[in-house]
């Protein structure tokens, strides 16, 4: 996941409350001007204060975050994991599924497409989900949509790789290309492009990641953790063993 430092405003914020609350307690306490000087001195002749600080709240952020992101991969497993309308690759029967969120433009998926084949050749019991998530151009929409469609014709896992293999930017007029050297019909694609469960998966993916704080591509989930960014087929692997050691 991506998570941010919190800012020295709100380090600084935290420590001048802290030492208000703190007084506060006491008979007589000082006014609030000089519990502020006495904080900004006590950083001044401290400054391992703000480290201590930001790590503690880091720490915090990160618990909380994790916990958040846990609750919403046990509520939405079934959406993620087991979406009648989501394209499966590897084995369908799998003992672990790996989801993957991606765009066919996004460089970074098209080397995790190696990674990712690289690892269902070696491990037959991995089961793969793609969430189609065009977010990065219109070409990648049009892209989506068709790959999408492809599973009309029973040819999604070759038009995919295809794609995912085109050297360049996928636009409309690439996407028509690769259909037609893959061997689909693309009068026909053209209008099953357009049925609600295209439109109904991109919306998930869209929904799915913003709930669980995706965001780029690649990304994949498996188990109770998601991991942003471009892995290796061994880090795929070593996520999926963590799965069946804790099954």
């Amino acid at each position: 996941m991506n998570f941010r430092l919190p800012s020295f405003g709100t380090v600084l914020i935290a420590l001048l409350l802290t030492a208000s609350n703190a007084s506060a307690d006491q008979d007589g306490g000082l006014p609030e001007a000089r519990i502020k000087e006495l904080a900004l001195e006590a950083i001044l002749e401290n400054p391992e204060i703000i480290k201590q600080a930001i790590g503690l709240l880091q720490q915090k952020q990160l618990a909380r975050q994790q916990a958040d992101v846990i609750t919403i991969l046990t509520d939405r497993r079934k959406e993620l994991e087991e979406d009648p309308n989501a394209p499966v690759l590897g084995n369908a029967a799998g003992d672990v599924t790996l989801v993957e969120f991606f765009d066919y433009n996004c460089p970074y998926c098209k080397r995790a497409m190696q990674e990712v084949k690289t690892l269902l050749q070696a491990d037959p019991n991995v089961r793969l989900v793609y969430r189609e998530w065009p977010i990065l151009s219109p070409g990648s929409v049009f892209a989506a949509r068709a790959a999408l469609a492809a599973r009309n014709q029973g040819k999604y896992e070759e038009f995919h790789w295809a794609l995912m293999s085109f050297k360049g930017g996928i636009e409309e007029s690439s996407t028509i290309e690769i259909a037609n050297e893959v061997g689909l019909d693309v009068e026909q694609l053209k209008v099953d492009m357009m049925a609600p469960e295209i439109e109904e998966h991109i919306r998930l993916s869209m929904n799915l990641a913003e709930a669980l704080n995706i965001n780029g591509t690649p990304a994949f989930v498996v188990g109770e953790n998601v991991y942003p960014g471009l892995l290796t087929s061994e880090q795929l692997s070593k996520a999926i063993e963590d799965v069946r050691s804790a099954q």
